[in-house]
């Protein structure tokens, strides 16, 4: 059976408001059917938009990237001690925390405010099905 998810879910998944969603349905921008009761969007069509919402920022200086997840943000606390820095990231719903050397914090000029760009490139994901 395909997934299908309310409207609230969906912006909830997408990070924008309901209303966004229901203009993206009214515009044909999303799929969604109105059988009986409540709009219900189409997951398939749900995870096609959110791939096209969170396409990869520019990677910067370098030409090319093996890591696929970037994510950009806002730097939302700093800790420092001697010789470590960690250094917490709000991605739209997400948060992500990075361990660095102080001495790369402070050349990147990490503070909160700043904004950043989470690279994650890992051997292994934990995937969670709610």
């Amino acid at each position: 059976m395909a997934a299908t998810y309310r409207i609230a879910e969906a912006a909830a998944l997408l990070g924008v408001s309901d209303d966004t969603v229901r203009r993206w349905i009214d515009a044909d921008r999303l799929a969604a059917s109105r059988d009986a009761g409540p709009a219900q969007v189409d997951g398939v069509d749900l995870a096609r938009v959110a791939a096209e919402l969170h396409e990869a920022p520019a990677p910067g200086v370098t030409r090319s990237s093996s890591a696929r997840n970037r994510m950009a943000g806002i730097v939302t606390r700093v800790l420092r001690d001697g010789v470590m820095a960690q250094v917490e990231i709000q991605a739209g719903p997400f948060r992500l925390v990075s361990l660095m050397s102080r001495e790369a914090a402070d050349e990147l000029g990490l503070e909160v405010g700043a904004r950043a760009v989470a690279t994650v490139k890992a051997t292994q994901v934990s995937v969670d099905v709610p």
